[in-house]
């Protein structure tokens, strides 16, 4: 990984996938700018973590990414603390059902607006940063991006925007600028109110190639791939989805 060391911020970084991603980038080296909105503690005990093995390699930031014009000062905070700012990583993500013929206008406003909105302002907000250092961006997709979900049609609409946006900042950023997507599948289940039961998740293992879940840590190694050993990777949406989309 060339330019040591690399500073990311992630968004979404203090559980699951995020938290994941956050881990092997600090491993590989780098310091990490863990955002959150309401999983306080877990950010800070995280980042403590991290700084136990190796001293100011991690600091906490919180926003509501709602909030536009809040995500400008989240990524000058972010640059600041280094003095630069080399890859964003567009992980937080909200889903839930929203079936068609019963969306209101706030869930569509939600999920649009944590899914796709915020990924678009923190990538301009980032990119005179980005710029500076040759860095990255690396949205996290979904493969219901590009083959609908029953049920979950915002968010659907959502992660194909992200896909496109991942393709547009490609053309319009390089060379400067190097944009992927990682797409994950089955890999970690929803909690709280959109748990599966036994009986769909067996119907998803059986649409599923290799037969068995992926891992946070299966997404958490791609990303690893497109931020350190991709350089003349852009524009490109790598699945992690274990054969799924061959099969829905």
């Amino acid at each position: 990984m060339a330019n040591f060391p690399k500073v990311v911020l992630i968004t979404g970084a203090a559980r699951r996938v995020g938290a994941e991603i956050a881990a092997i980038l600090h491993e590989a080296g780098c310091n990490i700018v863990l955002h959150y909105h309401r999983s306080a503690a877990e950010a800070k005990q995280l980042c403590a973590f991290f700084n136990e093995k190796r001293e100011h390699s991690a600091i906490t930031l919180r926003a509501d990414l709602s909030d536009i014009p809040r995500l400008n000062h989240l990524v000058e905070q972010a640059a600041q603390e280094w003095g630069h700012l080399d890859v964003l990583i567009n992980n937080a993500s909200r889903f839930y059902k929203t079936a068609v013929g019963q969306v209101t206008e706030s869930s569509w406003d939600d999920l649009l607006n944590t899914n796709l909105k915020a990924p678009f302002f923190l990538c301009q907000a980032a990119v005179k940063y980005l710029q500076e250092r040759k860095g990255c961006i690396v949205n996290l997709g979904d493969v219901h991006g590009e083959r609908p979900m029953r049920d979950y049609g915002v968010y659907c609409i959502s992660k194909a925007g992200l896909l496109m946006l991942t393709q547009t900042l490609a053309k319009e950023w390089g060379p400067s600028i190097r944009v992927n997507a990682v797409s994950p599948g089955a890999v970690m289940l929803p909690e709280g109110e959109n748990v599966l039961t036994p009986e769909q998740e067996e119907k998803i293992l059986s649409r599923t190639a290799l037969r068995r879940h992926g891992s946070s840590q299966d997404v958490a190694k791609a990303v690893l791939y497109l931020v350190a050993n991709a350089d003349y990777v852009t524009g490109t949406v790598l699945t992690v989805d274990g054969g799924r989309s061959l099969m829905i």
